[in-house]
């Protein structure tokens, strides 16, 4: 539950800092904020990093509920011994921590291809270990479901149980990539192709690429 909540502080900080950044930068385009053009850049860097801040924890979050229902559920007897309370407290802590200054480093040196190629590890990993530990998930319920079928007489059908445990699977994890794919394709193509026409052409819809993160958010 602290992690579930850590996820939804994340995702709630993805929609108001955009939020802000939105509210103003109308107040300035309508004169309404008048403020020097450093103090506006900096005002501007303070919210992106704490834009990027609560996307990458909200990323980070997802990895680690999926840690520990994985750890639920092939470690049932043992999961209070490993998952204290104190470890996770350091985990929570951890992941805010290296959120923050991921993010100040990252809005820093942006235009660095080490530091793209970085947040880009960082989400191929995120993503396979969702993949891995979900599947690995699916597999036991699955084989549980047939277990029990065949004990059953006459066996019952565990196609049902069995369907509704890949629909979840699906919708778990075709969210994630769709939300977050396009986004992360992006910052590969800028780092492999920055001049090539098609790339070019695919830069441009980057505004909907963040779009579709906040989306994932609200999801």
């Amino acid at each position: 539950y602290y992690f579930i909540c850590c996820l939804a502080v994340s995702d709630m900080l993805v929609s108001i800092s955009n939020l802000a950044e939105m509210l103003f930068m109308l107040l300035l385009e309508h004169g309404v904020l008048v403020m020097r053009p450093s103090i506006v850049r900096h005002m501007d860097s303070v919210i992106d990093m704490l834009i990027c801040s609560s996307v990458l924890s909200s990323l980070s979050f997802l990895g680690v509920i999926a840690v520990d229902r994985y750890i639920t559920i092939f470690y049932a007897l043992r999961y209070h011994s490993i998952m204290t309370l104190q470890r996770a407290v350091v985990t929570m802590a951890s992941v805010w921590l290296a959120s923050t200054v991921s993010s100040t480093v990252l809005i820093t040196y942006y235009r660095s291809n080490t530091i793209l190629l970085c947040l880009i590890v960082f989400f191929l990993f995120m993503l396979v270990l969702m993949l891995v530990l979900y599947i690995h998930m699916f597999a036991l319920a699955r084989h549980h479901l047939h277990s029990i079928s065949s004990q059953q007489k006459p066996p019952a059908a565990h196609r049902g149980g069995s369907l509704k445990g890949a629909v979840t699977l699906t919708i778990l994890l075709g969210v994630f990539f769709i939300c977050w794919g396009p986004f992360f394709f992006n910052l590969i193509l800028i780092v492999t192709c920055p001049t090539n026409p098609f790339c070019t052409c695919f830069f441009s819809y980057f505004n909907l690429f963040l779009i579709l993160i906040i989306c994932n958010s609200v999801i």
